[in-house]
């Protein structure tokens, strides 16, 4: 896309960016169509990362995608949020000492998975190599490795396996730089 130009990012016709300057790339990155990515803060974004179509940041404090992690189509992360329980009200037209907005860091670590139209909320952690079913609500840590839905342990990843799939992607890059030839989603 030419409005949005990163090296080794993929940026796909009506994906909207607000608060560029605040987003850090990796490489090898894909953000398809009609993603929103407000950046109040900074939001880091590793390598090998896919953003599906339709996914929401809300960067009101900073977001971190870890490397080789996919959110799916539909998927929002909010690290910010206004109170709708105790005694805030309102939207953003008003001052936000009447909301009283929460805003904590969201931290999505390498290997995770982030289900179709689910939603992370401020202050969450999604520890490496877990993975979160589609239309989950996630309001608290998960613990890597495991597959949830919602907030709910419902299995285990194949840790040692997704791992030595990693150590043989590595040696097989390593060689092809050896080699000369391009990898990765950017090949010259």
């Amino acid at each position: 896309m030419k409005r949005y130009r990163v090296k080794g990012v993929r940026i796909y016709e009506n994906t909207l960016i607000r608060g560029f300057e605040h987003i850090v790339f990796g490489e090898n990155i894909i953000i398809d169509s009609f993603v929103h990515i407000y950046a109040k803060k900074k939001i880091t974004i590793g390598n090998y990362v896919s953003i599906g179509n339709f996914v929401f940041l809300s960067g009101g404090e900073e977001i971190s995608i870890g490397d080789f992690s996919g959110l799916a189509q539909g998927s929002k992360i909010f690290a910010s949020t206004d109170d709708f329980k105790n005694w805030g009200f309102g939207n953003p037209t008003i001052d936000e000492k009447y909301r009283n907005p929460t805003r904590k860091p969201v931290r999505i670590e390498r290997f995770c998975v982030i289900g179709a139209n689910s939603v992370t909320l401020p202050g969450v952690t999604i520890g490496e190599g877990a993975t979160v079913g589609a239309c989950s609500v996630v309001t608290r840590d998960l613990e890597p490795w495991g597959i949830y839905i919602g907030n709910r342990r419902i299995g285990e990843r194949d840790r040692d396996g997704v791992l030595r799939n990693y150590e043989k992607f590595l040696s097989e890059q390593e060689t092809q730089k050896r080699e000369g030839r391009a990898f990765g989603l950017f090949r010259r």
